[in-house]
């Protein structure tokens, strides 16, 4: 667990409330802050914040929504997860990768607020010590962690595939966001995440 995390955060209410009204609607939900889901010092993974249907309800990221099929299966592909699929409570597990999102709560609408962008950082700042590569999933993820990392966001500007090298060496390659309507427009195929994902691999190898 992130050094301070809480799964019952409070540090901003719009989320706290939201997570608090989909509780009433979905009983059988956690609705409670989601923590990193791996073992550190291999490749971080980057990506927004749980989904309200995924991990809100399952307290795993990318677990339970669209966006995991496509990341866990290229994942397991890779020889990073013991299984191509997740669901709540299927002894999933990594090896050599860590997942982890920009905000740790379910925003409204999936559109977090730079204010709790900004107030969710510090449990980004814990994950980046003993990571040895970066692969942010979107462009807020890819801010995010440029933000954590103290760089310009100009330094290392988001687009699939590309590659930035930090100043200790290690390395952040960006990916389209693994999400449905990138997935069933063909924005992103398995194809291209696989490749990005190497690329990022490429620092931990």
């Amino acid at each position: 667990m992130s050094t301070g995390f809480s799964p019952d955060c409070t540090l901003c209410p719009r989320l706290a409330d939201y997570r608090a009204d989909l509780k009433l609607k979905y009983p059988d939900y956690l609705c409670q802050a989601v923590d990193s889901f791996g073992p550190p010092g291999g490749l971080l993974i980057v990506g927004l914040a749980p989904g309200a249907h995924g991990a809100n309800a399952t307290g795993r990221p990318f677990t339970g929504d669209h966006a995991g099929i496509l990341l866990y299966r290229a994942l397991f592909e890779r020889g990073l997860a013991n299984q191509p699929i997740s669901h709540k409570g299927d002894g999933l597990a990594l090896q050599g990768a860590r997942i982890t999102n920009a905000v740790r709560c379910v925003p409204p609408a999936n559109k977090p607020t730079p204010d709790e962008v900004r107030t969710c950082r510090p449990f980004l700042v814990d994950e980046l010590t003993e990571a040895r590569s970066f692969f942010t999933l979107g462009q807020i993820g890819h801010v995010a962690l440029l933000d954590a990392l103290g760089l310009p966001r100009k330094s290392l500007p988001f687009g699939h595939g590309t590659v930035g090298i930090l100043p200790d060496g290690r390395r952040v390659v960006s990916s389209y966001h693994p999400s449905r309507y990138n997935t069933q427009t063909g924005r992103l195929t398995h194809e291209m995440f696989v490749s990005a994902l190497d690329l990022a691999l490429k620092g931990v190898n």
